[in-house]
């Protein structure tokens, strides 16, 4: 759901509460689409997330951490010139419109005071942060010049304009019976036919009034409700604007998924009854604590998306690379496989010198192999001997390049797979710290020439750890550098080792501190391997195991790269919530 009018409305009221008259202290853009700013107040500080992404778009006090960018963009760079050190003096929200205005009393380059306006417009994907004087854009998050837009621009130096408003009156400003009456003029379902009478909120607002006056849905037309239909659609839209009034309380509703997770669909001033009794309800203390709970697991998987998505696009150039590189080699080494019929022609030109001179273009001669005749170019300016021993010196070409490429093709082949891992590894990549950890790895490797480590304190990340249901640690790599740490450095003899077969995935080791290990914990980390592995997802994944002391490395092979041979292969089905369970706290 997007954040409606009506909700922006309380949101707006509550943030006016706690923040006005704080000071602003710090700026930051984690993401492209999004601002922090940090204020304080006399007493408290204060995190302010201003989000303009399609999707979640949306204005709320934050306890969230964000990594930010090293070099802060130019919208960043703008806003501090412009507000550090600023004083908020108002908030206020446009009316019928999910438009927030934050008012900063600042001081300019030539120390006079001015007030700089930072507009927060939540609107889909048209949301957008615009900072104007003076009723002048200074500048946007986001330039919307001609092309984008021959109604409203907004770049610097033009007039601040407000996007055009639907031509719909308020929830919050009209009554029931107004939005009832127009809403019985049309023949389309209830909910919809209010929808068109009235703006400023979400659609989940109106099927709540229905679902309130009718005692859940109905499959009547507006036009054919009755009075008494009427009056209690009426009185149904009155008691949620009263609930708005008084403030509401802040709810989302979460449904539960077939694989039992529980999945957000819906937030709104109020406890909606139209889900059903297996929807989920939870009340907040608050609107900002709502819709940071809400767009969280969204919002944190969207920030590291963009964030490795650079990274990503290079990985994947680099493998798509070495897979032509590698066909090609194939080809070559077709081609290569040709040099026995070289040697077989140099033969038989050796053993048919009396009949060849210089000068001819091509011989014919008996294959006394097969007994049939072969006809066999040859260079006219080069005599019978010479043109036997030119193809016996293309043959000897052709055989090194052969065993040449024969190695070349098991290099590529280990760079394909090492490479498929580390695009696993990237998608995978839990936050900032586990992408710089691929970066190293990979400027290790000749991969990447340019990176710098942000933080050279920075301590490198864990392994997973896992409590089986037997009481046994079990292990799990982050990445390839940390698989290599795990099975090769960390782990012992007889401790137990886990990894999907033929495809990308981390390390898992059963830590076995010489004991046996019963099937139970065996049946679950070779689930937890599935579930850090490209396979996660699938049934009847299988799955290789064996003792450490049975896995070695080959020289120069790549992070994550090992061999083993003696080995036993099960097939698995990972369980919901498997590694939440077993997750050491």
């Amino acid at each position: 759901m997007a954040l409606d009018a009506a909700t922006l409305d309380l949101v707006a009221a509550e943030l006016r509460e706690k923040l006005l008259d704080a000071k602003i202290d710090k700026i930051f853009e984690p993401t492209r689409d999004e601002v922090l700013i940090t204020l304080r107040t006399r007493t408290e500080t204060h995190r302010l997330l201003l989000s303009a992404r399609s999707g979640s778009a949306r204005v709320c006090l934050t306890q969230e951490t964000f990594e930010n960018p090293l070099t802060p963009p130019g919208f960043c760079m703008l806003l501090r010139k412009h507000l550090t050190g600023g004083r908020l003096i108002e908030l206020r929200r446009e009316p019928g419109d999910r438009i927030v205005f934050f008012d900063f009393r600042c001081t300019n380059e030539m120390g006079d005071l001015v007030v700089n306006t930072l507009a927060a417009e939540l609107m889909g994907r048209y949301s957008n942060l615009v900072l104007f004087r003076d009723g002048k854009i200074v500048d946007a998050l986001k330039r919307v010049d001609f092309e984008d837009s021959e109604i409203r621009q907004l770049l610097p130096g033009l007039p601040y304009t407000l996007p055009p408003k639907p031509n719909k009156p308020d929830f919050l400003a009209v009554s029931g019976a107004a939005v009832v009456e127009t809403a019985c003029r049309t023949d389309l379902p209830v909910a919809q036919a209010m929808g068109k009478a009235v703006g400023g909120v979400g659609p989940v607002v109106l099927r709540e009034a229905v679902w309130r006056a009718f005692d859940g849905e109905t499959a009547l037309a507006a036009c054919d409700l009755n009075e008494e239909q009427r009056q209690a659609l009426c009185a149904a839209l009155e008691s949620l604007k009263a609930e708005h009034a008084a403030g509401g309380h802040p709810t989302a509703v979460r449904l539960p998924q077939a694989d039992g997770s529980l999945k957000p669909v819906e937030f709104s001033f109020f406890a909606p009854r139209q889900y059903g009794a297996n929807a989920r309800l939870t009340e907040y203390p608050s609107y900002s604590v709502m819709l940071e709970d809400y767009y969280a697991t969204k919002d944190r998987a969207e920030r590291l998306r963009q964030k490795s998505r650079e990274l990503y696009k290079a990985v994947h150039n680099m493998y798509e690379r070495a897979v032509r590189k590698q066909a090609a080699r194939r080809e070559e080494q077709a081609q290569s496989q040709k040099a026995d019929t070289l040697r077989l022609y140099g033969e038989l030109l050796q053993a048919n010198l009396w009949a060849i001179h210089k000068g001819d273009r091509e011989a014919t001669v008996e294959n006394y192999y097969t007994g049939e005749p072969v006809t066999i170019r040859l260079d006219p300016r080069l005599g019978p001997n010479e043109n036997a021993q030119k193809y016996f010196k293309d043959y000897k070409k052709k055989q090194t390049a052969g065993a040449m490429l024969k190695k070349l093709l098991a290099e590529g082949e280990t760079e394909i797979e090492y490479l498929a891992t580390v695009l696993y590894e990237v998608e995978s990549a839990p936050g900032e710290q586990a992408l710089n950890e691929i970066r190293a790895e990979l400027k290790s490797q000749g991969y990447l020439k340019y990176f710098k480590q942000r933080d050279k304190r920075q301590k490198p990340a864990d392994f997973l750890r896992y409590r089986s249901s037997d009481g046994f640690e079990i292990l799990v790599g982050r990445s390839n550098t940390q698989n290599d740490k795990l099975t090769l450095h960390t782990a012992r003899g007889k401790d137990l080792w886990f990894h999907v077969q033929k495809a990308p995935g981390s390390h898992a080791v059963v830590m076995s501190h010489g004991e046996d290990i019963p099937d139970t914990t065996r049946q679950e980390a070779a689930e937890l391997a599935v579930l850090h592995s490209s396979q996660n997802g699938g049934a009847k994944v299988p799955v290789d195991t064996t003792e450490v002391k049975n896995i070695w490395k080959a020289n120069g092979a790549k992070p994550g790269m090992v061999l083993y041979e003696v080995y036993t292969t099960v097939y698995v089905t990972p369980r919901p919530g498997l590694e939440e369970q077993l997750r050491q706290k």
